[in-house]
């Protein structure tokens, strides 16, 4: 899916593209298109994290762009900062979770290289849903442990799947 256009992140940062697309080490890289089940999940996952947003003291919003470097801007399907952290245009501050929804498309290689940009930004908490299957995992240390409740230790924060699906399912009746 990488083009060859190697630009400035400057010149990146001050582009728009349709749809949006990540800048990783110097290079413009589509991103996925999700499926109806991709932006589906997504969208319950965003409103999980809305609806505890005042509770948990956290902030959460969909595809938005995070400079992780000098030269690597990526763009997670849901982000959850702490409210602390200051709102900025594009977030130079890792977030609490990063939620990478997979995509019928989305070869593992490629998953795993956001993970591990996500860790070296210290990201603490990388969660991947596939909503085809069914399944998430916890990436925070890399690897992939297979979990149907996602929990951020020493806090109420959690993201319980099946209850997820459970909600889309009735309002998709």
């Amino acid at each position: 899916m990488a083009t060859a256009a190697r630009i400035p992140i400057e010149q990146y940062l001050r582009s728009s593209y349709e749809p949006d697309a990540e800048f990783v080490r110097g290079e413009i890289e589509e991103r996925s298109m999700g499926e109806y089940d991709h932006n589906l999940m997504q969208w319950a996952i965003l409103d999980w994290f809305r609806r505890h947003d005042k509770e948990w003291q956290t902030r959460s919003i969909q595809e938005q762009r995070t400079r992780l470097n000098s030269d690597t801007v990526r763009i997670p399907d849901v982000s959850v900062w702490a409210r602390t952290v200051p709102v900025e245009p594009v977030f130079s501050h890792p977030q609490l979770i990063v939620v990478e929804v997979l995509s019928p498309e989305d070869r593992h290689s490629k998953v795993q290289e956001k993970i591990e940009d996500y860790r070296r930004f210290q990201v603490p908490h990388i969660w991947v849903v596939d909503p085809l299957q069914r399944m998430g995992w916890d990436c925070s240390d890399g690897n992939w442990l297979r979990v149907s409740r996602f929990t951020v230790e020493g806090s109420p924060i959690y993201l319980d799947l099946e209850q997820l699906f459970r909600e889309l399912d009735a309002a998709e009746a």
